[in-house]
């Protein structure tokens, strides 16, 4: 089997980027300024005011950014860093539960989320640098810690955003241009869970800087199989770390580097209800089969996610442009530790799983403002990459009646390691068009081409994005995008399937396609509306019909998803939206509801498990596994301060959901693929904050939160379902505190 070398701990190297926009780089501009007033010594107010012409250069570098990738038509919605330390838990909180107080936002099990009926085709972006995609699996790489902003940008996307497109991810980096200190943390409570972490910011000279860590070990790593509140053989550890640096170079250009390491284990939960599954002879090569319980089982995975960008900037007149690179490893490895328990569990199929992504590539954004109504913009994408897929898989050899063909000697293994390489690249090209002063169209195009081992393929797909505010309150967008979304080539399954022949691992269906691009036309209309001062409202539909509409799931025992094709796609849905703040309130509120549907199995026929299944496929549409018809997520917070040195902040949150897929049954005992869906649920989450002001400018802070605090009882996943290998419950009533010092 491969392993992750040492070379990986490089890709954390250093960081750098950028910060947030206007009215946040005021606020912090004034802070400092008022913190200026009064000091005598020479040295302190030079060095003071050269801090203060780099957080001009830097808010003005960070405007310019803004303006080179603008998501103009798009839906957006914004998460500021304040938003995320008004949510209990504050900054630990897990990324996917930020992202699930966004309009549209699926809650899944394993860490997943599902915006827009979409399996995922999520694209992350840090300071507009795309993030390549990584093995997918359970763990949270990004870390709250290091977003100053973070914008969910959906709908009908301007011609900048290709490869994934069902929404993009746009996190803005705090920066030291800002920021100068750094606080320490230790987070703990329920499910044995401790997370010690730090950040610090910082400048010098022409440098900022920032870095956050945490670790964090908890005895829920994992969602429970079970309703009961703690789970068996469910620990996890995760090391998380991210580094940034940035230099100006002059008054209009500066270069940017960051880094991120995140290092996890987790042990896989034990279903103690779990029966044992029919093998071969008993089984009888075991010592003792008939004595062994779950709690044999010894399934474990380990996550390695490693990235670096370099990132060069510059504005020239009504040119501006910024240029980078990345690279990016990511690894997952699936180990039964106990092969004769796992065969006993999982119809005599054991399997070590081990995938490997290397990935590479550059990307460069330019805007020229052309004139008082054209603003010109262009760029391209390029990502290249490695995928060794290896897997060694204990099975029964058997004969055609099912019956081991050598009654008790102990199962065989096959190993089979593939290596695959894809290549993505794309250009776009554009026109922001202002009409009049109250209309605007933003119309281009951009041309993708895909090329695999397996397969190559290219399309054209033009954009157009039409703004209309009649008044400074109210704004109309209608859009059109056509998309071309390539597989994600660490999910695409490998192998040979005839290897298991004659063997208790042998498929019911070998058809095996290649696993196709997406391709589909995307339209997208909504109305914002600022009703009264602070309050602000907002409607938002969307209609996707797709070809080879591309979906993922975890089939067989690993917990490392793979790729197939519908051969057809359609999913629609309405958002609503709004946000409230006046002094120290802050309330937002939103509702979404969504329908997806796939018709045909067109590749990876095989997962689907029998030919039953694939005719029904073939003929019917059928929910997507992860339709879910509504989402709600609310929340509120509400700070006053008693005095000059203390203030209390109260906080809470909550989400609700109809229900993700599962099977169902006809009248005739047919199984009808997510044809039901588990019940629907809430939860509710509360916090408490209390901040005294210290000596010498250190503020100590201490936090309670309730997690799910009605203690609800609700399931995730039922087990059943296309591409659902197992039963998941969320998280039970769990108390949790922290004590910090910033400095």
């Amino acid at each position: 089997m491969k392993q992750l070398g040492k070379t990986r701990l490089y890709w954390s190297v250093i960081s750098l980027a950028a910060l947030s926009c206007g009215g946040v780089a005021l606020a912090q501009t004034n802070a400092v300024m008022g913190s200026v007033e009064g000091t005598n010594s020479v040295a302190e107010t030079a060095t003071n005011v050269a801090n203060l012409g780099n957080m001009t250069i830097v808010g003005q570098l960070n405007q310019a950014r803004s303006q080179i990738v603008p998501d103009l038509g798009a839906t957006v919605y914004t998460v500021s860093q304040a938003q995320i330390a008004s949510l209990p838990q504050g900054a630990n909180t897990p990324f996917n539960q930020v992202l699930l107080q966004t309009p549209g936002m699926a809650q899944d099990s394993l860490g997943q989320v599902h915006l827009r009926g979409e399996h995922a085709n999520l694209q992350y972006r840090i300071d507009d640098v795309i993030l390549p995609e990584g093995v997918t699996g359970f763990g949270q790489e990004l870390d709250p810690r290091f977003v100053d902003s973070m914008q969910l940008i959906t709908g009908s996307l301007p011609a900048e955003y290709g490869y994934r497109t069902a929404g993009i991810v746009d996190i803005q980096t705090r920066s030291g241009a800002f920021e100068n200190g750094g606080s320490g943390e230790v987070y703990g409570g329920t499910y044995d869970t401790i997370e010690p972490s730090f950040e610090y910011a910082g400048s010098q000279g022409k440098w900022n800087y920032f870095m956050d860590g945490s670790y964090n070990h908890n005895s829920l790593g994992i969602e429970n199989p079970m309703p009961s509140h703690y789970a068996d053989h469910d620990d996890t550890g995760q090391y998380r770390t991210f580094l940034y640096g940035s230099r100006i170079l002059s008054d209009t250009s500066r270069i940017t580097v960051m880094g991120s390491l995140d290092y996890a284990n987790f042990q896989i939960p034990i279903n103690p209800a779990q029966a044992q599954t029919p093998q071969p002879a008993a089984a009888s090569w075991s010592a003792d089969p008939n004595a062994q319980s779950p709690n044999d089982l010894n399934d474990n995975q380990n996550e390695q996610n490693y990235y670096s960008v370099v990132a060069y900037q510059k504005s020239a007149g009504n040119l501006d442009f910024q240029v980078s690179a990345f690279g990016r490893e990511s690894g997952a490895h699936y180990v039964p530790d106990n092969v004769d328990a796992t065969v006993n569990y999982n119809n005599g199929v054991a399997t070590d799983e081990h995938r490997l992504l290397n990935s590479g590539g550059a990307q460069a954004d330019a805007s020229y403002e052309l004139g008082d109504k054209h603003t010109i913009r262009g760029g391209f994408m390029l990502n290249d990459e490695i995928v060794a897929a290896d897997a060694t898989t204990w099975v029964f050899p058997v004969d055609g009646a099912g019956n081991e063909t050598v009654p008790g000697e102990a199962p065989e293994n096959i190993v089979q390691d593939e290596t695959t390489h894809a290549l993505f690249y794309g250009v776009y090209l554009q026109d922001e068009w202002k009409i009049v002063p109250k209309l605007t169209l933003n119309y281009g195009a951009r041309f993708d081409v895909f090329s695999s081992t397996t397969d190559h393929q290219n399309q054209p797909s033009p954009r157009a994005n039409l703004i209309y505010q009649p008044t400074d309150s109210t704004t109309f967008h209608a859009g059109y995008a056509r998309y071309f979304t390539p597989p994600p080539q660490e999910t695409v399954p490998a192998g040979n399937l005839a290897a298991f022949n004659n063997t208790s691992g042998a498929q019911g269906y070998t058809q095996d396609s290649p696993v196709k691009a997406e391709r589909a036309n995307y339209f997208d209309a909504g109305v914002s509306q600022k009703i009264l001062p602070g309050l602000t409202a907002g409607v938002d539909g969307y209609y996707k019909k797709a070809s080879n509409q591309l979906d993922d799931g975890f089939f067989g025992q690993s917990l490392i998803l793979s790729s197939f094709n519908y051969s057809e796609g359609r999913i629609y849905g309405v958002e609503f939206t709004t946000s409230y703040e006046h002094g120290g309130f802050s309330s937002y509120a939103n509702v979404a509801w969504g329908q997806a549907e796939g018709k045909g199995a067109s590749t990876a026929q095989f997962l689907w498990g029998d030919a039953a299944t694939v005719a029904y496929v073939n003929s019917h549409y059928i929910f997507l596994d992860h339709d879910q018809r509504v989402t709600g997520s609310f929340g509120a917070a509400y700070t006053w301060k008693e005095s000059e040195r203390y203030s209390t902040r109260l906080d809470t949150d909550a989400l609700y959901g109809s229900g993700l897929r599962e099977d169902s049954t006809d009248g005739s005992g047919n199984t009808i693929p997510n044809g039901a869906s588990v019940p629907s649920y809430f939860s509710v989450n509360v916090g408490a904050e209390q901040a005294v002001k210290l000596n010498h400018g250190m503020v100590l802070k201490a936090r309670f939160d309730l997690v799910n605090l009605t203690d609800n009882i609700y399931q995730l996943r039922s087990g059943s379902g296309v591409g659902v290998n197992a039963a998941q419950y969320g998280e039970r009533l769990g108390f949790f505190g922290s004590l910090a010092l910033t400095f």
